[in-house]
């Protein structure tokens, strides 16, 4: 049963992210992503925490909705993956707003009872 609720708590902050992202609401994302996190863009760019919430918050990443299709869950002890797949519109580094099937490959440890995101890769699906 615990494992069940760890999948998900895991989810939920997948989805909070995404809520953080679209609202532009740094306490959210503060929330959702560990100190260490970083995520690795499609073009290889790996943008650390501070700078992720700050693009979010700057508009240099539009997140307009998300529609999240695909969470599939791996948990070994205190780390897990998450694979999501979400139909995203977003608008970012300039370019217009355009819809994509976008999966961040999630890492995540659990800190007490709360799972944080640790790492994202973005790809496309």
């Amino acid at each position: 049963m615990a494992e069940r609720n760890d999948e998900q708590l895991i989810r939920d902050a997948y989805i909070r992210m995404y809520e953080g992202m679209i609202a532009k609401d740094e306490s959210v994302l503060r929330e959702v992503l560990d100190d260490s996190f970083v995520l690795v863009h499609m073009t290889g760019m790996r943008q650390p925490k501070e700078e992720f919430i700050k693009a979010v918050l700057n508009g240099t990443l539009n997140y307009y909705s998300a529609e999240h299709e695909n969470m599939p869950v791996e948990i070994r002890g205190d780390t897990a993956v998450l694979t999501g797949q979400s139909y995203v519109a977003a608008a970012v580094f300039g370019g217009g707003r355009s819809n994509w099937h976008l999966q961040q490959k999630c890492s995540l440890k659990k800190t007490g009872s709360a799972w944080k995101i640790t790492r994202s890769v973005a790809s496309t699906y």
